[in-house]
């Protein structure tokens, strides 16, 4: 049973960069497919990135071309560097794992802040 835990997360101003990491422990982690999700005071959770067994990403239309979502599969790691930062993009960052052919995400890690200012 894979276990996550996101690092990363801070305090940055507009324009900044951040890298979050999500340790995955105790399971097979390279067969499944990953993803960030984030959720904002008041907003709904979103899907922010994802990235299949090959290695293949995909992102929400306002992160593209700022943010990009990578793993190691040697470390059991999956990482999202954030750059060109908005006060928009504050948020409390998750990453999530599924078996590709499960359509829910679990597990969840416990979250990581990101605040831009």
């Amino acid at each position: 049973h894979v276990q996550l835990v996101e690092s990363g997360g801070g305090s940055v101003q507009a324009g900044g960069s951040l890298r979050l990491s999500c340790a995955a422990s105790g399971g097979t982690y390279s067969h499944y497919c990953m993803a960030w999700f984030r959720q904002g005071p008041g907003k709904e959770r979103e899907g922010v990135a994802t990235i299949d067994p090959g290695g293949n990403p995909n992102y929400v239309d306002s992160v593209k071309g700022r943010f990009t979502i990578s793993k190691d599969n040697a470390k059991n790691t999956l990482y999202l560097q954030m750059n060109s930062l908005k006060p928009e993009d504050t948020a409390t960052y998750y990453c999530a794992a599924r078996w590709c052919w499960v359509r829910d995400y679990n597990p969840w890690g416990q979250g990581t802040q990101v605040t831009v200012s």
